[in-house]
């Protein structure tokens, strides 16, 4: 028999089977509608973000990129379904700052550093102390003041266990031994409509969330939580400036399914750099307190273990506990 037989049977296989079932080469991507999912419920920072962003994707890669939502259980939910996603290079997800993930279980069921492939960063924002009109406390001091004369009685809401806000608060009571009952809800959005209706009195969330409420009067900025004064809002202290040491700040950012072709993330991660720089997105992104910031992938998976370790600190420190 011809040794060279089996090497031309299965050539001719191959094209074959490539004719019924043609392969696109990566150049060609995307060429379908791309999702990215947040898992969160709209209204917070990370859905606004993501939803400037993915208007933008559309125009550049010719492809809708359309944002799913999957909320809960602190992001847990919408986590899980996107790194289970097939790694074809159409499913992302963009998250915020949240770490409910590694509250209080026998193993963390998914986490930013483990169960992803980081993609591009978009950038940081300040926190943001706000409170009801109607609440007595204009000042960091007063709010540290009231929390220590009435301790539980003070009601704080939240995006979810884990997530954002509870952090920031949690980080603010270990420093200040200022006491308050947390208010859990399943995003950002939620949490801060409870504050505005007056049901709980005070939201630790990211200025990109509530600045529109502020700027309505229904909401007052007592201050934020970056290592100095917001730009945008200089007549309001930082909270470092009674609280010294402490900071913090939201990052959002975009991640991928492990095994997803590094050329597709090459791609997205480029595409979106030249979306966050572009001085239209960045205005925008300035007008709601946030300010862009560009990395490699790489980059942004050191960001990701750094950040991991910051937080679960807090967790261990504070004893949060899960639902």
């Amino acid at each position: 028999m011809n040794s060279k037989m089996p090497v031309l049977w299965v050539a001719g296989l191959l094209l074959a089977v490539s004719a019924v079932f043609p392969i696109a080469p990566a150049s060609a991507w995307p060429e379908k509608p791309v999702r990215i999912i947040i898992p969160w419920p709209p209204g917070g920072s990370t859905d606004i973000i993501g939803r400037i962003l993915a208007a933008e994707l559309t125009s550049r890669l010719k492809q809708q990129v359309v944002i799913d939502n999957r909320a809960g259980a602190g992001s847990i939910v919408g986590l899980q379904i996107a790194t289970a996603a097939p790694p074809d290079g159409y499913t992302f997800m963009m998250t915020s700052t949240a770490y409910g993930f590694l509250i209080d279980r026998p193993k963390v069921p998914v986490d930013l550093v483990n169960s992803f492939a980081p993609v591009a960063m978009i950038g940081f924002g300040d926190s943001a102390l706000v409170v009801h009109p109607s609440f007595p406390v204009k000042t960091v001091k007063d709010l540290i003041d009231l929390a220590k004369k009435r301790p539980g009685e003070i009601l704080y809401a939240s995006s979810g266990i884990g997530g954002f806000p509870h952090m920031n608060t949690e980080l603010f009571t270990l420093m200040t031994g200022a006491k308050m009952v947390h208010v859990p809800f399943k995003g950002g959005g939620p949490a801060i409509a409870d504050v505005v209706a007056g049901h709980t009195q005070i939201n630790f969330g990211s200025l990109v969330t509530v600045l529109p409420h502020v700027q309505t009067k229904r909401l007052r900025l007592v201050a934020t939580g970056g290592p100095k004064r917001n730009s945008k809002h200089p007549d309001v202290p930082a909270i470092a400036e009674t609280v010294p040491g402490y900071e913090s700040r939201i990052w959002w950012g975009i991640f991928v399914p492990p095994k997803t072709p590094p050329d597709v993330i090459a791609r997205f991660h480029a595409e979106t750099n030249v979306v966050i720089s572009a001085p239209a997105f960045q205005s925008r992104l300035d007008e709601q307190g946030g300010v862009v910031v560009t990395m490699s992938s790489a980059e942004f998976g050191k960001l990701m273990v750094s950040e991991q370790n910051k937080w679960l600190g807090v967790i261990k420190a504070a004893g949060i506990k899960g639902e």
